[in-house]
Order: C-alpha cells, then sequence, then structure tokens
C-alpha cells in the first residue's frame, strides 16, 4: 500500500529527526529528492517518497538507529 500523504520540511524533519532547517540545508545542496508537489511556493513531498529517501540515505556518524 502507498502513503499520498504530503509532508512539509515540518514532518520530514520529525521523521528523520532533525530541525526543518536542516532539511530545508538538505534541499538546497540536491540531497532531498525534488518535491512532489508545489503549492503556493512551498514544496511538498510524499511520505513513500520521503521514506524511501531515507532508506537509501548513507547512515549519519555518531547517530543511533532507533
Amino acid at each position: 500500500m502507498t502513503d499520498r500523504m504530503l509532508w512539509s520540511y515540518k514532518e520530514i524533519a520529525a521523521h528523520i529527526k532533525v530541525q526543518p532547517d536542516t532539511v530545508r540545508s538538505y534541499r538546497k545542496h540536491g540531497l532531498l529528492p525534488p518535491p512532489d508537489h508545489v503549492e503556493a511556493g512551498k514544496p511538498f513531498w510524499y511520505a513513500d517518497t520521503v521514506q524511501a529517501w531515507v532508506e537509501s540515505r548513507p547512515r549519519n556518524r555518531g547517530r543511533r538507529a532507533d
């Protein structure tokens, strides 16, 4: 089953346990996938897109997986 819920920077940040500004920086540096939807200039990603991205990204040094 797919999750078509749209996530903002805030939801992505909560999911990966960082601040929203960190997620904005990831996008600025091309580390975040392109948004699935843009509304009024604000980017949004489907939860599925974010979860696939999280699975594909290298693990952070010093961070413990939960």
